[in-house]
């Protein structure tokens, strides 16, 4: 096991680094999207300057919560066609799996994001404003079994996609950042990995790793996935060929989360959370979505050497032992018998 001695307490615990890494992270989020999603021929067009005014995002965000109950419950029936078998295969309480409570907490939290888009705030301010949120929602369904939060995913993912029906394409654009943000938060174990860090000295190794990681993680991620796609060029998913957008981009926020995993097992010092989370989920939701273990295990081994070449030879040393270990859990003999 990659275990080492907890950090000293004896340094200035680190009080800033829970905003340091959500700001982190923010900025990296907001340069990989509006380097995307800033198309100009759209950002000339008038209907696009209409939906960027107050009034334009108010109308936006009223239309999307008067479809949102309707959205819920057709994202919930997706989420039952996928994952309904999985509840008696992987032995998982039903009662852990109250669709009612699922569809209630998913549209509060659309509900908050919506109020926030009405009220302009960016992209990049969102990922701080609704992080604790998120991160209560995250903790409520993982308290008792890790893998509740893999239906609660699915269905927060598929309430998103199915809400952009109601969206002309200039809405599209300007709301599809405010949808990542809220993806990545419910995908990944970010408030986890802040409070976390909350725990480091200013000077920790370890949060000196992360924070080299956290910014360059999404361009990591694109390359990874680029990287995959020439690997396995004819491979399909349950959404679609790896070169569809829904599926690219998917893709690229499953290696950005496995890459939270990774910082999360560097603050905590230990590999709890993979173990009792990201392995089980993937366990559970990989099979489902056609997601060969092959793929992931190219996928880390691409991962391993993109980290490598953008991290200098500190930080990388810090990860090392965990991108090892992240290996040997999906290694193909784990998996001989599938």
């Amino acid at each position: 096991m990659a275990q080492t001695s907890s950090p000293p307490s004896t340094s200035q615990p680190a009080q800033s680094s829970v905003p340091s890494l959500a700001a982190l992270w923010a900025k990296k989020y907001y340069t990989s999207v509006t380097s995307v999603e800033k198309p100009s021929q759209l950002a000339n067009n008038r209907n696009f300057k209409e939906v960027t005014t107050t009034e334009g995002r108010k109308y936006t965000a009223k239309k999307l919560i008067d479809n949102l109950t309707l959205a819920s419950a057709q994202a919930w029936s997706m989420t039952e066609t996928l994952l309904s078998e999985e509840i008696r295969r992987h032995d998982i309480n039903p009662d852990l799996v109250n669709p009612l409570e699922i569809a209630a907490d998913t549209r509060h939290l659309f509900q908050k994001v919506l109020a926030a888009y009405a009220e302009r705030s960016t992209p990049r301010r969102l990922s701080v404003i609704v992080g604790k949120d998120f991160g209560q929602v995250r903790q409520k369904y993982t308290s008792i079994d890790r893998r509740a939060i893999g239906f609660v995913s699915m269905q927060f993912h598929y309430t998103g996609q199915k809400l952009l029906k109601w969206l002309s394409p200039p809405e599209q654009v300007l709301w599809k950042p405010y949808l990542k943000v809220m993806d990545d938060h419910m995908y990944m174990p970010l408030q986890a990995a802040y409070e976390a860090a909350a725990n480091h000295p200013y000077d920790s190794p370890a949060l000196a790793a992360v924070r080299h990681l956290l910014p360059v993680s999404s361009k990591i991620a694109v390359s990874v996935c680029q990287k995959i796609c020439h690997l396995h060029p004819d491979y399909k998913t349950y959404s679609g060929s790896l070169h569809e957008i829904q599926v690219k981009t998917a893709s690229i926020r499953d290696v950005e989360m496995f890459q939270v995993y990774l910082c999360l097992c560097v603050l905590e010092n230990h590999i709890q959370s993979v173990q009792q989370e990201l392995f089980p989920l993937c366990v559970m939701l990989y099979p489902c979505l056609h997601v060969k273990w092959k793929l992931v295990q190219d996928m880390l081994q691409a991962m391993g050497w993109q980290i490598h070449e953008y991290l200098p030879a500190e930080p990388m040393a810090t990860f090392l032992p965990y991108l090892r270990i992240f290996s040997e859990m999906f290694a193909g003999e784990v998996f001989q018998n599938d």
